[in-house]
């Protein structure tokens, strides 16, 4: 099998993963409403957050002009990792660009249909939350957390 065809079964495993993954967790779990949680672990919760932003909530998209520029920026970004993927020769590359690339189309996906991403992982220590999106600018969560 060639390194492409790996890269893009990595991609679509990604992606189906990313989609089931949003769906439990606002359909089946029920944390659809902003800020309903569920702890994983003492480190680790269920946490849904509407994300309009970037990386991190960085660039909020005000508006559907920005929503849409985001959807293209993004998958400008996915088109570049697709094309350096299929170019690639060293395998391990290839799987990380699958990951990037599965990703990416997953919140191409959330935001062409809901117009925000869907985040939900949240890696916490303590009240320290090292990669909560859609937390800039901070803001206090309840005090249960």
């Amino acid at each position: 099998m060639k390194n492409w065809h790996i890269g893009l079964l990595v991609a679509a495993g990604v992606f189906l993963i990313d989609q089931a993954a949003k769906y439990y967790v606002t359909g089946p779990l029920g944390l659809d409403v902003q800020d309903a949680s569920l702890t994983v672990l003492p480190v680790f919760d269920l946490r849904f957050v509407k994300n309009v932003g970037v990386s991190l909530g960085l660039l909020p998209a005000s508006g559907a002009t920005m929503r849409w520029l985001l959807v293209l920026l993004t998958a400008g970004i996915a088109a570049g990792v697709l094309w350096w993927m299929l170019r690639e020769k060293k395998r391990p590359d290839v799987i990380a660009l699958g990951l990037v690339l599965g990703g990416a189309l997953g919140n191409i996906l959330d935001r062409t249909r809901l117009g925000y991403v869907v985040d939900f992982a949240d890696l916490h220590f303590g009240n320290w939350r090292p990669f909560w999106s859609s937390m800039w600018p901070m803001r206090r969560l309840p005090s249960a957390c």
